[in-house]
């Protein structure tokens, strides 16, 4: 049986042990319960089970998990400079046991151990049964439509330890542009400027697996929030960022409406 509100007292004790600079953890347990409504918005929009419902909101309670452990080791939120938050996750929940404390049984083990381990990655790994897949899709739109809310909000220092002055005045790499104009996500290591990691999250909006993702993204306006909090100084850059916009939001309102 998934009880959220037990699990959620779980939460909320497990992440008050954890205490680090510049209100790190604050900004991920708020991202947490972000992507837990966002999640319960998907599956409700898909018509799942009432099971399958809680259970999506169970993996998006525990998917940045390993983010608290992190901050802690390696102070900061940087997956290629210190480790694999999904991972540390999963290392912790199924290792270390600590899933026990938020759902006593095991049956849904291997949903929500697949479902955390990819939410981060590039590309969904093969071999899922269909169940998996569905919650890893899931977790996958979840974190990332929460995400667009935190880039509208958080502080570029936190963010590229930079201020938005100096970002609105660079250029996007004509690579990671290409890249974009292939409508797909932007590999991660390819990005060379802070624009660039700008320009790649827009790109999210290729990965969305559902239409009820792509539903909230237009109702909350994201793509046009996300666009206009900065001042583009760059004549090139803001050219680009304008038709990333008219592209994007063509995307997905053709989705939509197919």
């Amino acid at each position: 049986m998934i009880n959220l509100d037990e699990a959620k007292k779980q939460f909320d004790e497990y992440t008050s042990k954890f205490k680090v600079a510049d209100n790190k953890v604050g900004i991920k347990i708020k991202h947490t319960y972000g992507v837990v409504e966002i999640a319960e918005y998907i599956a409700i929009g898909l018509n799942l089970s009432k099971e399958d419902v809680e259970l999506a909101k169970m993996i998006a309670l525990l998917h940045d998990i390993g983010r608290f452990e992190q901050a802690v080791r390696y102070d900061n939120f940087d997956d290629y400079n210190s480790i694999d938050h999904a991972d540390l996750g999963v290392e912790l929940l199924f290792k270390d046991n600590l899933i026990r404390k938020f759902i006593s049984e095991d049956k849904y083990d291997s949903i929500i151990e697949k479902a955390i381990k990819n939410h981060n990655k590039f590309e969904i790994e093969e071999g899922l049964n269909e169940k998996e897949l569905l919650h890893a899709k899931i977790i996958r739109d979840a974190d990332k439509i929460d995400n667009f809310r935190v880039k509208q909000y958080q502080d570029f220092y936190s963010l590229y330890k930079s201020s938005e002055e100096i970002v609105e005045r660079e250029k996007i790499s004509e690579d990671v542009w290409n890249e974009f104009l292939s409508g797909k996500t932007i590999i991660s290591s390819h990005r060379k400027t802070h624009m660039d990691k700008w320009l790649s999250y827009l790109a999210w909006v290729y990965d969305y697996n559902f239409i009820p993702s792509l539903k909230y993204m237009k109702d909350k306006d994201c793509i046009n929030k996300v666009i206009d909090r900065l001042n583009y100084k760059d004549s090139d850059t803001k050219d680009k960022i304008e038709y990333a916009r008219k592209s994007l939001t063509e995307y997905i309102e053709k989705r939509i409406t197919k």
